[in-house]
């Protein structure tokens, strides 16, 4: 990016350096050594490290830490954090920022030997003002374009203290932190309604067919007249017993089958993209792999919605359950993901659920790299319930998958509005009322 552009009157370009606050504002974690894994403990003061921030605009992941001892943080007082600082990722995946909120769980942190944390100078600066412009785009880009390293990625204190920054009032900041700030408390919180619903679906899974609740109340009603909770046409297509099987007590009439007889799959369909493909090949249609989506092209080879499961390379989780990832709409998926769907009248959503909850180590292969094969995947066992039950779950989670997908695909509108507005707001290429009036369009 190209920092030579006029800014509005009262504005002034700055650098990291020239906003910080006073004293070690600007410092690198301590050296590797002196914070290795022989000094953790179960609680204490948490760690920060590279899991904890992200590229793009996720402020910061408070949770997944190591904890040093009170007694064992004072010898790093010096890469203490706390709220309103800003972290940087100096090795590895360079150009990840995040800022300590203020509504942190802990009141301060370590940082890592692969951190650089700023202090900035409030009277001068907003920290939100300066973690925004350092986390969009053409920032990002240019914190990468100045890597140090060779083998590894890196940057260090003078890379971050020669950035740029444009300054403008502390009026102008607090009103662009606002409008920011409002885009990203509303896609923040189609997340949490997400979350939330999800997790009643996964809820209303685990009663049904793990817990099975509907046959304990059916079994109660024929031994004591105890009314069950759930309609009584649901109630009914529920049996009133639990019978013996391999994997222990199941529902009668219900059998464990392989994962084949509730699956279809389209993996024959998929077509792998090289990065020059993709760099070539820009698009509306998000190209996914096995745990992530990686990219945007200019043609889809799915349409509908479809679970992926992990092929190769991200599987399992370090617990040993599967990473999947729900999708819809018309996608690209590369040879590293299981494009599969439901049948037999289990739903996509269905298939999810059950997988999800499902250890899937004992059928994955490889030393260096992990691998679940299509064979070993339909070794994996599924609770097969009666083709009814199965419908009547289906249509009972839609309202929350229907709800889910339009919450996220909102959340990409938004997002994709804030990294649109970021640049040119923060920069003063684009004027107040103007990025007011776009935001006042999207407004629910």
């Amino acid at each position: 990016m190209s920092f030579d552009y006029t800014l509005p009157n009262g504005w002034a370009w700055e650098t990291i350096d020239s906003i910080k606050a006073e004293g070690r504002s600007i410092v690198s974690g301590p050296f590797g050594s002196a914070i290795g894994s022989r000094f953790f403990v179960e609680s204490g003061v948490p760690v920060i490290r590279g899991n904890n921030l992200k590229l793009g605009m996720e402020r910061f992941f408070d949770g997944g830490f190591v904890f040093l001892s009170e007694e064992k943080a004072l010898d790093f007082k010096n890469c203490e954090a706390v709220h309103d600082d800003i972290i940087l990722t100096a090795a590895g995946t360079i150009g990840q920022v995040g800022i300590i909120p203020k509504t942190s769980a802990y009141p301060k942190y370590i940082i890592s030997n692969k951190q650089i944390r700023v202090r900035t100078d409030q009277q001068k600066v907003m920290p939100l003002f300066v973690y925004y412009w350092l986390s969009s785009s053409e920032m990002t880009n240019t914190i990468q374009s100045r890597n140090t390293g060779s083998t590894i990625p890196l940057i260090n204190l003078s890379v971050v203290k020669s950035l740029p920054i444009p300054v403008p009032p502390l009026k102008t900041q607090k009103a662009i932190v606002e409008i920011l700030g409002c885009l990203d408390d509303r896609i923040a919180l189609l997340r949490e309604t997400n979350a939330t619903l999800e997790a009643i679906a996964q809820a209303l899974f685990k009663s049904w067919f793990v817990d099975f609740d509907p046959v304990h109340a059916n079994a109660a009603f024929l031994e004591n007249g105890q009314t069950p909770s759930l309609p009584a046409e649901i109630q009914a297509l529920f049996p009133s017993r639990l019978v013996e099987s391999p994997q222990g007590l199941i529902p009668e009439g219900w059998e464990w089958v392989s994962l084949k007889e509730a699956t279809q799959i389209f993996d024959s369909k998929r077509v792998p993209l090289s990065g020059q493909d993709r760099a070539k090949r820009k698009g509306p249609y998000p190209y996914y792999g096995a745990a992530s989506l990686m990219d945007w092209v200019d043609d889809y080879i799915f349409d509908g919605v479809y679970l992926l499961m992990g092929e190769d390379g991200s599987v399992a989780d370090k617990n040993g359950f599967p990473i999947t990832q729900y999708v819809w709409g018309k996608i690209w998926v590369n040879n590293h993901a299981h494009v599969l769907q439901g049948k037999n009248g289990i739903s996509t959503e269905h298939l999810m659920l059950a997988v999800k909850g499902i250890n899937i180590q004992p059928y994955m292969t490889g030393a260096v790299q992990a691998k679940l094969s299509q064979s070993n995947m339909w070794r994996i066992q599924f609770l097969m319930p009666t083709k009814c039950v199965a419908e009547a779950f289906a249509k009972h989670i839609e309202p929350l998958f229907t709800k889910i997908r339009a919450n996220s695909e909102q959340a990409i509108t938004l997002e994709n509005l804030r990294d649109a507005l970021l640049p040119r707001l923060i920069s003063g290429q684009l004027r107040l009322p103007e990025a007011e009036a776009a935001l006042a369009e999207v407004a629910p």
